[in-house]
């Protein structure tokens, strides 16, 4: 049986964070919303209360049956956590005198408790929180305070409950990569068995007993998970999986003859359609961004439902769904509050059952399942790539000119990413969660080339770093590459006499401009 840790969802922006966390540690987890934890499921090890944007003084805020856990699994409460299992088993939580918020120093220590072995005396850790926990329920001692949070960690006498108000998750808390493996290992017993050999043994065992000899059809973009979800399927069905790649002509540079070279080489089933024709016409005259994504959406759908119309003994669909998309669908009250399918649209008389083969992955974990698959590192380190495209990445309407343009510029600047190794012998490509030019089209920019005025469009270069992408930073690029890449687009690529660098974060800015 394989143990897991559920993580309670009250609503917190790093909830995610604390499922990561506890898979880099080669456990099993799920993330739940507050209200539905599985308290049959003999395979829950241990329980962990996120953070939440409510006081749980709030009318509104979310609260659970502790009963249901405490007693019987460890439990580990944080920051709102923290302050509702204090708040409801008699301690006091009051609005602090000003809101605690950034770095602060973990000062006193108790290091004989299991939850901080082998910490040191004083650690840097994160708070975020505007009440603060001001008596601790009866039952309970302090085992950390800061110099301002004198109940920062506490844990119960009788039974296996901690409790922390900082965030042990996040990066700067530097020790909570090691709070959370005191807990989950050391405490939860987990065996550390979750690893992306076992998940390729046991998806590709689930997979051929779930399919058995039916026909699969699986929708490719060429990005990593659905990559990574052809190659599992294949290696559990061979043959009888077809696998469709549609070009809609936004793609980047040479990428579809580059894909599809790929998956060929893998093995694959591939059917390339070259659609190109009749997303230029249908988006001719459209400048709206979001009527720019419904067009190429619908298009998508009929030419991937034409060309799967032809398999006519298939039974399945297979996306390269990830775990991320299946927690940003619901909100923590179960109601959908986004599609997160790579292909919808299908008609009902297909009658298709879906095949999700990476539904419980992170997209750091479909990297190493790609890795012990054997596929290419060029496929598995691929960055991020929006399903519309370059249309996106285009401000105003669409023509093959526009992205002619746009797709010189870019193949220069990711070349070059690809290229430029730091000094520390790590090329800038690999520091980088997202990258992609931008084509300014409804801006004319003012040059001067030789000795002739220029009127042409300027491009805007776009990098940033990430983690999970719900949060990003700009990527602080070395000014020679800049130089460089900006000299070269200039040079290179007609149509374009000025180069730009977007420093702006995420919030306030959205990754893509459109």
């Amino acid at each position: 049986m394989t143990q897991k840790i559920i993580i309670l969802d009250f609503g917190s922006q790093t909830t995610q964070l604390i499922g990561r966390r506890v898979r880099e540690l080669d456990t099993f987890c799920e993330i739940m919303p507050y209200n539905k934890f599985p308290k049959d499921d003999p395979s829950v090890i241990g329980v962990i209360l996120s953070g939440s944007p409510f006081s749980v003084h709030d009318p509104e805020a979310f609260k659970v049956d502790l009963s249901q856990f405490i007693g019987r699994i460890p439990v580990l409460g944080i920051c709102y956590g923290a302050q509702f299992i204090s708040h409801s088993l008699g301690g006091r939580v009051e609005k602090a005198d000003s809101r605690e918020y950034g770095r602060a120093n973990l000062q006193t220590v108790d290091t004989s408790n299991p939850l901080f072995k082998h910490f040191e005396q004083q650690s840097q850790v994160w708070m975020s929180h505007g009440d603060t926990i001001t008596a601790i329920p009866e039952g309970f001692k302090v085992i950390g305070s800061t110099a301002d949070v004198v109940n920062a960690a506490f844990a119960s006498t009788t039974q296996p409950v901690w409790a922390v108000q900082f965030h042990p998750e996040v990066y700067h808390t530097l020790q909570g990569k090691q709070l959370l493996k005191n807990f989950v290992v050391d405490i939860c017993g987990s065996r550390q068995e979750w690893s992306a050999a076992s998940f390729v043994d046991s998806t590709i065992a689930e997979l051929k007993a779930q399919i058995g000899q039916d026909r699969v059809i699986l929708g490719l973009s060429g990005g990593v998970d659905s990559s990574v979800a052809a190659v599992l399927l294949n290696r559990a069905i061979g043959s009888n999986l077809t696998c469709i790649f549609v070009d809609h002509g936004m793609l980047r540079k040479n990428e579809f003859r580059q894909v599809m070279d790929d998956y060929k080489v893998l093995g694959l089933n591939v059917v390339g359609v070259d659609a190109s024709e009749k997303f230029f016409a249908d988006l001719a005259g459209v400048s709206d961004p979001e009527q720019k994504r419904k067009i190429i959406g619908r298009d998508f759908v009929e030419v991937f439902n034409a060309e799967a119309r032809k398999i006519t003994d298939a039974r399945w669909l297979a996306q390269g769904t990830i775990y991320p998309d299946r927690i940003e669908s619901l909100n923590i009250t179960g109601k959908v509050i986004k599609s997160h399918h790579n292909v919808g649209g299908l008609p009902e008389d297909m009658q298709l059952q879906l095949c999700e083969p990476l539904k419980w992955l992170f997209k750091d974990e479909v990297r190493r399942v790609g890795r012990q698959l054997g596929m290419p590192e060029h496929l598995i380190t691929r960055h991020p790539f929006p399903g519309p495209g370059l249309a996106v990445r285009i401000l105003g309407d669409i023509t093959p000119e526009k992205v002619r343009i746009l797709q010189d510029a870019d193949d220069i600047y990711i070349r070059a990413l690809r290229e430029y190794v730091d000094t520390d012998g790590i090329p800038l490509y690999h520091k980088i969660w997202q990258a992609g030019v931008v084509l300014l089209s409804t801006v004319r920019s003012v040059g001067v080339m030789g000795d002739e005025r220029t009127y042409e469009h300027p491009v805007a270069l776009r990098a940033v770093t990430s983690t999970d992408a719900m949060t990003a930073d700009w990527a602080h690029l070395p000014y020679d590459f800049m130089a460089r890449v900006s000299n070269e687009i200039i040079n290179k690529v007609r149509g374009v006499n000025r180069v730009c660098y977007d420093i702006s974060s995420k919030p306030p800015a959205t990754i893509e401009w459109e």
